[in-house]
């Protein structure tokens, strides 16, 4: 048997992290509303939210478990679940309790005004693309099998 092989929902997890990020070209085009929306989510903190935060959390868990479960045979991109899913669990987690230097950052980061603006919010969807072509080339690898 086997014991390298892609899990069903693996290009998926790639994919919707994909798609998540590549929402982010609204931020490129209508700074305002983007942060506006955002920021309101995060000081709100409704259904949505919750919603959101357990939908982002879980594939991140389930990544770092296949990861270690793994570890013997793991594809490359699986270190995307240890680095990246640690990353989101960090983020959703320390904006939860409101970690105060991570405030400061979110709040940096959505300021309409800032020079870095286009660079930061690039870099996600940079990011996005990446992670939706990889999805998309980890699906035809399982149909191919």
């Amino acid at each position: 048997m086997d014991k390298k092989r892609i899990l069903l929902w693996e290009p998926w997890f790639f994919i919707f992290f994909g798609l998540f990020h590549l929402h982010r070209v609204w931020g490129l085009i209508d700074r305002k509303s983007y942060s506006d929306f955002w920021i309101g989510i995060l000081n709100t903190k409704g259904i949505f939210y919750f919603a959101l935060m357990g939908i982002l959390a879980l594939p991140c868990i389930l990544g770092i478990i296949t990861f270690v479960r793994n570890l013997q045979h793991n594809y490359w991109w699986r270190w995307i679940y240890l680095f990246g899913g640690a990353y989101v669990l960090f983020d959703l987690f320390a904006i939860a309790i409101e970690l105060e230097f991570w405030n400061k950052l979110l709040l940096f980061m959505f300021d309409v005004n800032s020079p870095y603006w286009n660079i930061i919010w690039s870099f996600f969807i940079v990011l996005g693309g990446f992670a939706f072509i990889l999805g998309v080339r980890l699906l035809k690898q399982t149909k191919h099998k």
